[in-house]
């Protein structure tokens, strides 16, 4: 399939995980794909946190591309801790990067989407979902960017800007690798949180961001699709 073709997408997060395997899912699909990341790997250096390098990196986009025709907003941090031992620091930097950093992207990208008649594709989790223990920063930055992403489609919607959220779980990347139970944690309490099959590799997500922010989604709008394996079913 060419669902891509003559398209540009914007991937953050591009280095790895799901972002890189999004990029490479558009890219085969005939897009034209400006990855950003902090990491090596990504065309496009950028903390989607700092609201200046957004700024730059999405006119550096404009500079050599002249459009934006897809936003997938994959770039994420995580860590677990007990919440009453959870610091203001750690809190701050999951929201900055996870929630600001979409927030940011988005609204650099608006402007140019509404020019194509594009759309967005935000990163949330089944986190936003359920019930992950130990996860408080992330689930609340994850809950942040499916009410956003709702927003966005409703203010939107009538100048032909789409916007969806793709909620993984159970999927297999770099980040899930860094996920480490606190100390003293009860294992017991991941149980809701695990699906029933194997884990899966990031493609799977991938081929989510894909399908939603294609022509074939073009009647979906303002909603989330799950990709977890039933861990929440």
């Amino acid at each position: 399939m060419k669902r891509f073709e003559g398209k540009i997408a914007l991937v953050t997060g591009a280095a790895s995980g799901i972002g890189k395997a999004t990029a490479a899912r558009l890219a085969e699909e005939g897009a034209l794909v400006a990855g950003l990341d902090v990491a090596d790997g990504a065309e496009f250096r950028c903390d989607v946190g700092d609201e200046d390098q957004v700024a730059a990196a999405v006119a550096a986009v404009i500079a050599k591309f002249d459009r934006i025709d897809v936003v997938a907003n994959v770039a994420g941090v995580l860590r677990a801790d007990h919440t009453h031992e959870l610091k203001l620091a750690d809190w701050d930097r999951i929201l900055r990067i996870n929630l600001t950093g979409t927030f940011l992207v988005c609204r650099a990208a608006i402007p140019h989407l509404l020019k194509t008649k594009g759309n967005i594709v935000n990163t949330s989790s089944t986190a936003a979902l359920g019930s992950h223990p130990w996860m408080a920063a992330y689930a609340a930055s994850k809950g942040g960017i499916l009410s956003m992403t709702r927003v966005i489609a409703v203010e939107y919607a009538k100048q032909g800007l789409r916007a969806n959220c793709v909620c993984p779980g159970g999927v297999a990347t770099p980040l899930h690798g860094q996920f480490r139970m606190p100390k003293g944690a009860d294992p017991e309490l991941l149980r809701g949180a695990m699906p029933p099959v194997p884990y899966v590799g990031p493609e799977h997500a991938a081929s989510v961001i894909a399908f939603l922010a294609s022509d074939d989604a073009r009647y979906i709008n303002g909603t989330e699709v799950r990709a977890d394996g039933g861990a929440l079913s």
